[in-house]
């Protein structure tokens, strides 16, 4: 994951308030699942669901995807985000989504054979359907039979202290949980100011669920 966040950050003033949920690097949420576990009622989650609370902001990154979209996410220390979809990531703005992830599992492929594997033409990932030890996801983004292209782009990471440009190359599987859906994220990440490898430093897994805008309140 994205795991450089940390630091004391007590004797710096917060920076400004940051993306459509208007919250600064150190400020908080508070999440409410509820409605989640409700939903989710009849399902058995890849892991336990997460638990209604406070979310502290360790780190903010943004990209623009297209000319009316930009992703926002929110982090926290343990790598969890909260993502957000709006026309311009300005606070204030209009929420088109927002989904919740927390990471599931991590793999470090050794050498490019084993990289071949997951991001090559007939790579795991983009692959209709995706096993991950007997549970069964099916491809969220590219229609059809055969492997799809996978998204990429590079989001701006903020931590309040430094910046990072995080390449990223992923695809997005889900599956029915009860009334909602369980979402996979399947995420290959390079750290652009590290200057590693065009294949990636690792292959991450995100289980996340979709949110109502106010399940999510500043506090």
């Amino acid at each position: 994951m994205i795991g450089w966040f940390g630091g004391n950050k007590d004797e710096k003033p917060l920076p400004k308030e940051l993306g459509p949920l208007n919250v600064a690097i150190g400020g908080a949420f508070e999440i409410d699942f509820l409605s989640l576990e409700a939903d989710a009622l009849g399902g058995e989650p890849a892991m336990p669901l997460p638990r209604s609370g406070p979310f502290i902001i360790a780190g903010y990154g943004e990209v623009s995807l297209d000319a009316a979209t930009v992703l926002s996410r929110y982090y926290d220390e343990e790598n969890r985000m909260i993502q957000v979809m709006s026309a311009s990531g300005k606070p204030g703005d209009a929420i088109d989504d927002i989904s919740f992830y927390q990471p599931w599992d991590s793999v470090v492929p050794a050498g490019q054979s084993e990289w071949s594997r997951w991001t090559g033409p007939a790579g795991l990932i983009g692959q209709p359907s995706y096993d991950a030890d007997g549970i069964l996801y099916n491809r969220f983004w590219g229609d059809g039979p055969e492997r799809a292209q996978l998204v990429e782009f590079t989001e701006k990471v903020d931590d309040g202290e430094a910046q990072r440009s995080i390449h990223q190359t992923c695809m997005l599987y889900y599956r029915p949980l009860g009334s909602t859906r369980e979402m996979l994220l399947i995420n290959v990440e390079r750290d652009l100011d590290l200057g590693q490898s065009q294949a990636g430093s690792s292959v991450e897994f995100l289980i996340g669920y979709g949110l109502a805008p106010a399940d999510v309140r500043r506090v």
